[in-house]
């Protein structure tokens, strides 16, 4: 019986191994580069009902001093005072303008449109993609570009710190880094141009705008939802370089203030995060097999001692809950919470599965993506 037990403890050490090797080998972004060049960056924010945070965005990004040539924001469709409030900053900083909304197209998620359209309208030869929820740090931008055209990368992204401030996100929230960094062999996209290994967090994105343009941009993910990794993806199956390094020094961000919130968002990414349902699949096999399922047997070890790769194989999971926790400075309380946190991440991939396959399709912002025989449905709310 034992022989059943032990693949499941190999899978564990394998994911073991990527996530120390993650943490070990992962580069930040360089502490200490040369000043940008002015008037190199012009910062992008898509925003859609964003006034409790566009405030402080602006902030930070008009902070950043002589390499941010303009910040643009797109307002898309906003029923809040979003406009407004860029409005206002528009006033005081000519470097500001709003950009109003336009129709919708058929087939384009309401995120990527926007950055399309804010990508048109820039002049700066690099641009920053930023959230409305993201906070640059000082010199964020310039110490990015530096770091981009020192790699030569015409794609870079920062990974954020992320800000955990309630119960829900702090049990929550620290999953995101836990699926990404046990499966993503982050240190390898250094050295490979696989256009599997293209990673990106949509938050803080910079790309350089001649290849932009060439290649497509923003118009060659129109219908993705997960629409960042996919860019990223795209972007090396183009041939140019693109890499994700750990931003946390960088950039900050609070994605999502309550359970409500993390629900909503994650539902809408997680199935449209797989190019194949069967690869969706493996992964809800793999987390209740290996992140879940050794928790509940692990204490009958006591009493059935051939069972014992289940409690190694629960110290596994437990050691790279604590290794993420370490580099991402996470809560160490909620690595004791990972079974809890897991069930409801598993119950969020089934729910966004249902919604995708067979529901109504997953809502964001207003706005209702359904995927039909002909393409991308969208419905407004």
């Amino acid at each position: 019986m034992i022989f059943l037990f032990l693949p499941i403890l190999l899978l564990a050490l394998v994911l073991l191994g990527v996530t120390l090797w993650n943490a070990r080998c992962w580069p930040r972004i360089t502490a200490a580069q040369p000043a940008a060049p002015a008037h190199s960056i012009s910062i992008l924010i898509p925003a859609r009902d964003e006034a409790a945070n566009i405030a402080a965005c602006l902030d930070a990004a008009l902070a950043q001093g002589s390499s941010v040539r303009e910040v643009l924001v797109y307002d898309d469709h906003s029923a809040d005072r979003t406009a407004q409030l860029v409005g206002a900053y528009a006033r005081r900083d000519a470097r500001v303008r709003v950009l109003a909304p336009v129709a919708l197209p058929a087939g384009w998620c309401g995120k990527t449109f926007a950055c399309a359209q804010l990508a048109h309208a820039a002049h700066g030869p690099w641009l920053l993609f930023l959230d409305a929820d993201a906070r640059l740090r000082t010199e964020g931008a310039a110490r990015m570009l530096a770091d981009a055209e020192a790699r030569g990368v015409s794609l870079l992204s920062c990974w954020p710190a992320l800000e955990l401030v309630s119960f829900w996100e702090q049990a929550l929230m620290p999953l995101l880094n836990v699926v990404v960094f046990t499966l993503y062999p982050a240190p390898l996209a250094l050295k490979r141009r696989d256009a599997s290994l293209g990673l990106a967090h949509g938050s803080c994105l910079l790309a350089r705008r001649d290849v932009y343009a060439r290649i497509g941009g923003h118009a060659l993910v129109r219908a993705e939802l997960f629409e960042d990794v996919r860019l990223a993806q795209t972007w090396r199956a183009c041939g140019e370089l693109s890499l994700c390094l750990d931003g946390q020094d960088i950039v900050r961000v609070r994605m999502y203030r309550s359970f409500a919130e993390i629900w909503q968002g994650f539902q809408k990414n997680f199935f449209p995060a797989f190019r194949r349902e069967r690869s969706f699949w493996a992964f809800i096999a793999l987390h209740v097999i290996v992140f879940l399922l050794p928790f509940i047997f692990a204490p009958f070890v006591f009493t059935h001692p051939r069972a014992w790769p289940f409690a190694v194989t629960t110290g596994c999971v437990l050691a790279i809950r604590a290794t993420l926790a370490l580099r991402f400075k996470h809560p160490w309380w909620s690595v004791l919470l990972h079974p809890f946190s897991e069930c409801i991440l598993l119950a969020l991939g089934l729910v966004s599965w249902w919604r995708c396959k067979r529901g109504r399709g997953v809502e964001w912002k207003g706005r209702r993506y359904h995927n039909e025989a002909t393409g991308l449905v969208r419905d407004e709310l």
